[in-house]
């Protein structure tokens, strides 16, 4: 608009047409068009220190000739505007609308190229947004430390002897831009608080304020919703208020909200742990221990222009919060459901809850010696942490009637029958020893447990008429005691305690009734 305003001056002047096309560096035609549209608008003539203004020029040359969009330039996806438009409110970038229109809209043949520039035409036409402005906070000494963690490669384990995938957790100091980093081989909640409470140690001290991501890292993501309670919410808090800071969850989708992190992060990666591909991780512990201190430390800050370790020494470790004079323990708080063999999973172990709680979500309270479950902030269950079997069960947690048959020990069992009384563990002895090969216990079980509902008294003469009668099945002892027979004195002949032999063998009594009936005939 400035050269149509010098040509507006130059016709005013009495120059020419050709002589003010050439000093304006216009062609002949063109200075001609914008002169008949200039003339339209009553714009050429007048005085030539009162030239029309800029924007009055442009909007003569719009009702002259109004801007053509060339047919090359018409958006092969301008059918599918209003579901752009819809989608980047939602937040999806122009990769993501495309794949969602190619599955979603049955007529979309566009390009990517061509759902890109759309994007960007509509980005343009809104023009700037108020959540778009980037707003600087500054932050007071030991205000404020962002943290997050960032994938480091694969380093060598030297306990498990292989190559992993390690993370690099990170915390900076908002105010004079210090960081402690430290590299581990997982992104646990357990090892998110101990991280932290490492750290702290570090710094010597405790931010006001900790400024956590909320989606990147798997550990945290999904953390802090407004209507959920995550179980590292639980955990979090705990540490929270052992050290005494306030926690400032990163909202979704915002990396710019801890941006001294995200750029710490990449600097740990790009620097430290650049080329380090298979190292033992102890080396890359220790010379990362190391050069947080001498490198990161020491080196002039691109945004403050001092040096991290320097400002941090000089100005905010004495603003920290002081650490607590009693150690933290790391509390690991989950929720888990209760399996239909009365359980709760933790780490890879079982521990027994009630069996009335089958099927309900509780929580998971755990340090590193013990293990609580709570159900409604109610303790229902207490267990050691420590120890190597699969599982931690306690009886009282089982059905009374069942508790006892997850032993299979025949001594356990044996020792049980001795408590009833002597006649009792003879019987199960006899039982247990009846076959070789085939198991007992189930029958031991079965009858022991129905033995321990009557008085020793009648489970002692029960157990007395089956040995005299040869009765081995649980059967037998429950119809004993069911018809009374136990209370009935045994015959005053009695023959030798039987011995058992295999369930299929026949009774020898029987065999020996068959042998006289056989001398009888031959006499």
């Amino acid at each position: 608009m400035h050269r149509l305003q010098e040509l507006v001056r130059l016709h005013r002047m009495g120059v020419g047409g050709r002589e003010a096309a050439r000093q304006l560096r216009m062609g002949p035609n063109t200075a001609r068009q914008y002169r008949r549209a200039l003339s339209d608008g009553a714009l050429l003539d007048g005085d030539v220190d009162a030239l029309p203004p800029l924007e009055v020029l442009k909007a003569a040359l719009e009702r002259h000739a109004p801007a053509k969009v060339p047919p090359q330039q018409t958006s092969s996806v301008a059918a599918f505007r209003s579901d752009v438009e819809r989608l980047l409110e939602r937040g999806l970038r122009p990769r993501a609308i495309f794949d969602r229109l190619v599955l979603e809209q049955p007529g979309f043949v566009g390009s990517y190229p061509a759902v890109k520039r759309l994007a960007r035409t509509i980005a343009r036409e809104h023009g700037v947004r108020q959540s778009d402005v980037a707003i600087v906070v500054e932050t007071d000494p030991g205000d404020v430390a962002q943290v997050d963690f960032g994938y480091a490669g694969h380093l060598w384990d030297p306990d498990t002897k292989t190559l992993r995938r390690a993370w690099v957790f990170v915390m900076v100091l908002g105010y004079s831009r210090h960081l402690f980093a430290q590299v581990v081989f997982d992104q646990k909640s357990e090892t998110w608080i101990r991280l932290h409470a490492e750290a702290f140690r570090a710094l010597g001290g405790v931010p006001r304020t900790l400024v956590p991501d909320n989606l990147k890292a798997a550990v945290i993501r999904a953390a802090f919703g407004i209507d959920q309670d995550s179980g590292l919410n639980r955990s979090y808090r705990e540490l929270a208020r052992h050290y005494g800071f306030r926690i400032e969850p990163t909202p979704p989708r915002a990396p710019k909200k801890k941006g001294k992190v995200e750029a710490g992060v990449k600097y740990v990666k790009r620097n430290a742990l650049a080329g380090r591909y298979g190292e033992d991780v102890t080396t890359v512990r220790q010379v990362l221990a190391r050069w947080s201190i001498e490198i990161a430390g020491t080196r002039i800050h691109g945004t403050t222009g001092k040096k991290p370790l320097e400002v941090f020494e000089t100005e905010e470790r004495s603003t920290l919060i002081a650490l607590p004079v009693r150690p933290y323990e790391v509390v690991l708080w989950k929720p888990a459901t209760v399996h239909a063999d009365c359980h709760v999973e933790l780490d890879g172990r079982l521990y027994s809850v009630p069996w009335r709680l089958i099927g309900r979500e509780v929580w998971i309270r755990a340090t590193h010696a013990s293990v609580v479950v709570y159900d409604e902030d109610a303790v229902v269950a207490r267990h050691e942490r420590r120890g190597q079997a699969l599982r931690s069960t306690l009886d009282e947690h089982l059905p009374e009637e069942r508790a006892a048959l997850r032993h299979r020990r025949r001594e356990y069992w044996e020792e049980r029958a001795a408590v009833i009384g002597e006649d009792v563990a003879t019987f199960v002895r006899a039982l247990f020893d009846a076959d070789d090969v085939l198991s007992q216990l189930r029958r031991v079980q079965a009858i022991v447990t129905h033995l321990e509902k009557f008085p020793p008294e009648r489970a002692r003469a029960a157990c007395r008429r089956a040995s005299y009668f040869g009765a081995t099945t649980y059967q037998s002892v429950r119809d004993i005691l069911r018809r009374g027979l136990d209370l009935e004195p045994l015959p005053d002949a009695a023959p030798q305690a039987s011995t058992w032999s295999p369930r299929f063998a026949r009774d020898t009594r029987a065999l020996a009734l068959a042998r006289i009936g056989e001398n009888h005939d031959t006499h």
